[in-house]
């Protein structure tokens, strides 16, 4: 398998685009396989190569860097495109057919059963539990994709046995031909405009995860988005619709007085079983979980024992910790409006919220109205999305602040006694950022401050 994917790029003229850790990690691939086939590398920072010592001693590359990293596309014969490289507002019509990625050519040259997840929101906390699950029934497999793994660092250890769970981003399935055995697609929100031409071509994107199926394949998708069920609509795969509000009839996943079945088969009742994931919006993503544990007919009972004991990921509505009788929570990831709500529905009890980021185009009309309809008293603000949102809200407590560190001694001077502050920005951190990680930690070691 690796032999066929070797022998794919073999005398071919590659441009690894985007020298971050996937374009790292393609670059390792093709030099421990073609040690002196020429390879050209394009980023848009200036002296990038200077700073990656892998480079040093390579004769056989040729760097292109600055404003003119994306010209002359057209040339190559295959273009490894890094997820985070956009083409938003340029004619892809004459190297479209060039682009691939790792995931790509991973479902391409390898046979294995691969089950990829893809949603606005949801997908690293659905694909690890669903990677944990077939951890603790002793199913090999490997996970990697968005999650911060690329596919190629993990690509020796596949065996013929080896199940793949795969995290896939509307920007990794873009340009995709491929898709995977068991794709689930958990919703589509407005979102990464800053990339796309267009809300719908971010929903294609997100749509090529079951475009590409076989009869023989699943596609798991959430009935209650509707733009989810215009894109699944066409899929050749055998559809199994998952639903929170909807009584369907058949091939569905649905939840009825908190109980979940599967057509006609109790999976989960959510009124006796403890889960550490909180809200409506994590009981839906475990419904995807126990699917998947359905048609792989793996133990159902082990099955709700991992989903009852997994805690979820980091800064995803993460319990910081009860300072001064305050309840503090990390929802960094809440890059949305919806996540937010979802957030604050979850918990219940927020006193505080603090909101604001980075402007990228997302229609906040919604998301205001449902702050003012809410009971939450203190809304801190901040730059730039939570000043506008800011101005716009009625009857409560509203703060503008500059800095994270001015926002959390704001939350710690108003926020009541028995209630919860949190942190659920509903814009993405950059700008201002490096990412949301680092936004929640820097969050969480103010709260921990004394």
């Amino acid at each position: 398998m690796i032999n066929d994917l070797v022998e794919y790029f073999k005398n071919k003229k590659i441009l690894i685009l985007g020298f971050g850790r996937e374009g790292i990690s393609t670059y390792k691939f093709l030099r421990k396989y073609l040690k002196s086939q020429f390879l050209y590398i394009a980023d848009r920072k200036e002296g990038f190569e200077v700073d990656n010592q892998i480079l040093k001693d390579d004769k056989n590359i040729k760097v292109i860097s600055g404003e003119k990293y994306l010209e002359n596309l057209q040339d190559y014969d295959v273009i490894m495109k890094s997820p985070g490289i956009s083409f938003k507002g340029m004619d892809v019509s004459g190297f479209k057919g060039k682009i691939k990625s790792q995931l790509e050519l991973l479902l391409e040259f390898f046979d294995n059963f691969t089950i990829g997840i893809t949603g606005t929101k949801g997908k690293s906390t659905t694909s690890t539990l669903i990677h944990k699950v077939l951890d603790e029934q002793n199913v090999k497999n490997l996970f990697m994709g968005n999650i911060g793994i690329p596919a190629f660092d993990y690509i020796e250890e596949i065996q013929s046995d080896t199940k793949i769970v795969l995290e896939m981003s509307s920007h990794q399935l873009e340009f995709m031909h491929m898709s995977p055995n068991i794709a689930i697609l958990l919703n589509v929100y407005e979102e990464h405009l800053d990339h796309y031409d267009s809300y719908q071509k971010y929903a294609e994107a997100k749509g090529n995860i079951c475009k590409f199926q076989k009869n023989t394949d699943y596609i798991i998708y959430n009935y209650d988005n509707e733009i989810v069920r215009d894109l699944v609509q066409n899929a050749r795969s055998n559809k199994i619709a998952v639903t929170l509000n909807n009584n369907l009839v058949e091939d569905n996943i649905k939840l009825v007085d908190r109980k979940i079945y599967f057509n006609d088969k109790l999976l989960y009742d959510d009124n006796l079983e403890k889960r550490y994931l909180v809200g409506d919006f994590n009981l839906n993503n475990i419904m995807f979980v126990l699917m998947v544990s359905e048609i792989l007919k793996l133990d159902l009972n082990k099955t709700i024992n991992t989903i009852e004991n997994f805690k979820g990921l980091e800064h995803r509505l993460e319990f910081v910790g009860k300072y001064d009788d305050v309840l503090y929570y990390d929802n960094a990831i809440a890059t949305i409006p919806q996540s937010t709500i979802e957030a604050i529905n979850a918990l219940k009890n927020v006193n505080t919220l603090i909101i604001g980021g980075m402007d990228r185009g997302i229609d906040y009309a919604d998301f205001i109205d449902f702050l003012n309809e809410s009971d939450i008293e203190n809304i801190i603000c901040m730059p730039k999305t939570g000043y506008d949102i800011g101005k716009k809200l009625k009857y409560r407590n509203v703060y503008f602040t500059e800095t994270l560190e001015e926002a959390v001694n704001t939350a710690k001077k108003v926020t009541k006694k028995g209630k919860s502050c949190l942190l659920s920005p509903a814009a993405a951190s950059y700008e201002y950022f490096k990412n949301f990680e680092e936004k929640g930690d820097l969050f969480k070691k103010l709260v921990k401050k004394v």
